[in-house]
């Protein structure tokens, strides 16, 4: 059935005399079969020939909404009845605010691997992950940290893990402690590279530290490895 549909306001000189004359500022909505009166409310549904609202149509007076809307209907793809839900609930959460300039920030952001362009940056600390003792296996998870403080044991054997995804440069640095024996050492994943294609020699002297640096670009094809400084005690 094709629906034209009519929208008249104030004198409703075309209607028939079946309808109610429109008062100022109310509006009426003609289909082919049926007829609506929007307005203030103060004429009668009855007047447009019905005994009671008509099942489906909402009628709005005085900003007031009557009439029933099923649970299996949907508004934009969304249940009525969940989307209801959640305009009624009176639990809100507030985003957190950045504080403004000269301002204290409390708490973790987290950027989700987002990119921050241009920042200025003043005083910054990274996290320092400590394993107190490495065992004879021992993974270095960037999730956790970028600077990782490990103590040798026993001969361990490192994994590396959780490097960025490709094209985004990862490194981390570590800081390699032998025991109170010493004499511990070593064993790389196979995707670190080393310049000249040798692995360093580890200090073993007990109680002293190397630190090594290593870094990829291809979410831990390779991983460049390279010394930054050795037996410090």
């Amino acid at each position: 059935m094709a629906v034209q549909i009519q929208l008249r306001r104030d004198t409703a000189a075309n209607w028939t005399s079946a309808n109610p004359t429109l008062a100022a500022g109310e509006f009426a909505i003609e289909t082919d079969t049926d007829k609506y009166k929007i307005g203030d409310g103060s004429t009668a549904w009855t007047s447009l020939g019905y005994s009671s609202l008509p099942s489906g149509v909402l009628q709005l007076s005085g900003g007031a909404m009557t009439g029933a809307i099923t649970t299996n209907s949907t508004f934009d793809g969304v249940d009525i009845a969940t989307r209801d839900a959640v305009l009624t609930s009176t639990t809100t959460t507030a985003n957190a605010a950045l504080p403004k300039a000269g301002g204290t920030l409390s708490g973790a952001i987290v950027g989700a691997d987002q990119i921050i362009s241009a920042p200025v940056l003043k005083d910054v600390g990274e996290t320092c992950v400590a394993n107190a003792t490495s065992g004879s296996t021992d993974t270095i998870d960037l999730t956790d940290g970028n600077v990782h403080n490990v103590t040798l044991t026993a001969n361990c054997t490192f994994t590396f893990s959780n490097p960025p995804a490709s094209g985004t440069s990862g490194s981390f640095t570590l800081f390699l402690n032998q025991d109170g024996t010493g004499s511990r050492t070593a064993t790389w994943p196979g995707s670190v590279k080393w310049a000249g294609g040798t692995a360093p020699t580890l200090t073993t002297t007990a109680s002293r530290t190397d630190i090594l640096v290593f870094t990829t670009i291809d979410a831990g094809t390779i991983w460049y490895g390279a010394v930054s400084g050795q037996d410090f005690s």
